[in-house]
């Protein structure tokens, strides 16, 4: 029973759920409410896990000495701070001046910036192996991929100034990004929404059973 109960809860909710898209009635539209706002207080309960879950598991790699343990000991540190911090300051730790604010402004955000400024040198030395010309396709994303960029520097402006504005280097990077990009970014939305559904219905139906204790 303890795999059919929540099978059974589960199948129950989805259906109803989708029932509530369909049926405007309140006798649906409001148990629906209520259970999307359940949701909410379900998943930030489940943060406060992770949080939890996040604290134990580097506390262990502390305390055997694992490597890297020292990074793992500033990362607790930092959490415990947090939180400490922003438990004494209440529901006034994001107001400006608090010390809540000033741990996320210098150094969250320095860290965040530093991360992201690494992830430059990651890309470019993705997007040099990508734009290797050895195929067809290979060429055309190249292609496509210089004139996006020229169109969106000075440079390319610069270049291209003396030139009627539908042949400018511009007006071709906004086509490309209106038309054949637009087109394959829907393609993928579509795709990954069919996915999402294909899963819920799986899930909805019984035959996804991962969930329940990491049963297939």
């Amino acid at each position: 029973m303890k795999r059919e109960i929540p099978l059974f809860v589960t199948a129950a909710v989805g259906l109803f759920m989708i029932l509530s898209f369909f049926v405007p009635h309140q006798a649906v539209s409001v148990p629906a409410d209520f259970l999307q706002q359940s949701a909410i207080i379900v998943v930030a309960f489940g943060i406060v896990l992770g949080g939890a879950n996040l604290l134990r598991v580097n506390l262990e790699a502390v305390v055997r000495r694992q490597p890297g343990w020292p990074y793992k000991l500033v990362l607790v540190a930092g959490l415990v701070v947090t939180v400490a911090l922003g438990l004494i300051e209440g529901r006034d730790f994001q107001a400006a001046g608090t010390r809540s604010t000033w741990i996320y402004d210098q150094i969250y955000s320095s860290m965040s910036s530093a991360m992201f400024a690494l992830l430059a040198f990651f890309i470019a030395s993705a997007a040099f192996r990508a734009f290797r010309i050895r195929t067809t396709e290979a060429a055309l994303l190249a292609v496509a991929a210089f004139i996006v960029m020229m169109g969106r520097v000075p440079l390319g402006g610069v270049l291209t100034a003396g030139l009627p504005p539908a042949l400018r280097v511009e007006t071709f990077a906004q086509w490309i990004l209106d038309v054949p990009q637009n087109a394959a970014n829907r393609a993928i939305l579509i795709g990954a929404a069919l996915g999402v559904m294909a899963t819920g219905l799986r899930v909805i139906l019984g035959i996804e059973r991962s969930y329940l204790s990491g049963e297939d």
